[in-house]
């Protein structure tokens, strides 16, 4: 089995489980609901684990309430998070009690109080406020690497050594860098460049206009992880969903890279793994 069939192996079941949930949530009764809340800067997510932490339902919305993993819209984002939990809770015929969630690394001082309260305003008891990269490998599950999240407005990293994360770094460059440089080649607005790039059928035509963008980020990655000995990346988050993204971080970097099969929900998923019964 090769490092990457290995690594995604449990990912890719769990992922490919929830991705069955969003459309049709599992009904038998648990007697507690662990739900994850990623507020990404392109979609909020919401995962909700049952007793056994097996997804059993979830939702999800494109949204701009998040910049460079800051909290700009603080209203819309309480509202969104609480309508998904709305229309969670209807589905499943229950009250979604306690809820976790996640920053990029390197922000907490400055958001996770804001951070805290749209969860809080949402109507959830929160119970557990991780960093984004430690949240994905609750569910990569990796002993020795790097993951890096790319998000919408920024770049996530971790380096892992014997199963623990030895270091965390963030910047800015994500998908919605993506969008801008489309904007300006294709000459649309903001809104019709990221609607166009969130198509898979263009993402091969997309390359050369967005190559410049990921060689930005492989220039972070390098750099971020200099001092340490990675010889494999694992790439989460949306942005990470581009076609082709891991084989040119790969060449950039010269260090393996590898993805699951959608690494958009890896991270949410994660956060619910996390979540607990007892309130921050």
């Amino acid at each position: 089995m090769t490092a990457k069939n290995s690594a995604f192996q449990y990912c890719d079941r769990l992922v490919g489980d929830f991705e069955k949930v969003i459309k049709e949530p599992i009904l038998n009764k648990s007697s507690v609901y662990y739900t994850g809340v990623d507020l990404g800067t392109a979609y909020i997510v919401l995962a909700v684990l049952d007793e056994n932490f097996k997804p059993v339902a979830g939702a999800y919305r494109y949204a701009s309430v998040v910049k460079d993993g800051m909290v700009v819209d603080y209203i819309g984002a309480i509202n969104i998070v609480k309508e998904l939990k709305q229309e969670l809770e209807q589905k499943l015929g229950t009250e979604l009690v306690y809820a976790a969630t996640a920053l990029p690394p390197g922000t907490f001082s400055l958001d996770s109080g804001v951070i805290k309260h749209v969860i809080q305003g949402a109507g959830f008891e929160i119970t557990n406020i991780l960093d984004e990269p430690t949240a994905a490998n609750a569910v990569l599950k990796l002993k020795d690497g790097a993951i890096v999240d790319i998000g919408g407005g920024t770049t996530g990293i971790a380096v892992l050594k014997d199963g623990k994360v030895v270091y965390i770094a963030d910047e800015p460059t994500g998908g919605i860098h993506f969008s801008l440089v489309i904007a300006g080649a294709y000459k649309l607005s903001f809104d019709e460049a990221d609607e166009y790039k969130r198509d898979y059928k263009n993402h091969r035509e997309l390359i050369p206009v967005v190559k410049p963008v990921i060689e930005k980020i492989s220039s972070i990655i390098t750099r971020q992880i200099a001092d340490y000995q990675v010889k494999e990346i694992y790439l989460v988050g949306g942005t990470s969903c581009f076609t082709g993204i891991e084989e040119i971080i790969a060449k950039q970097t010269n260090i393996p890279t590898y993805k699951p099969q959608n690494p958009m929900f890896v991270t949410p998923l994660g956060i619910a793994l996390n979540c607990t019964q007892k309130s921050l």
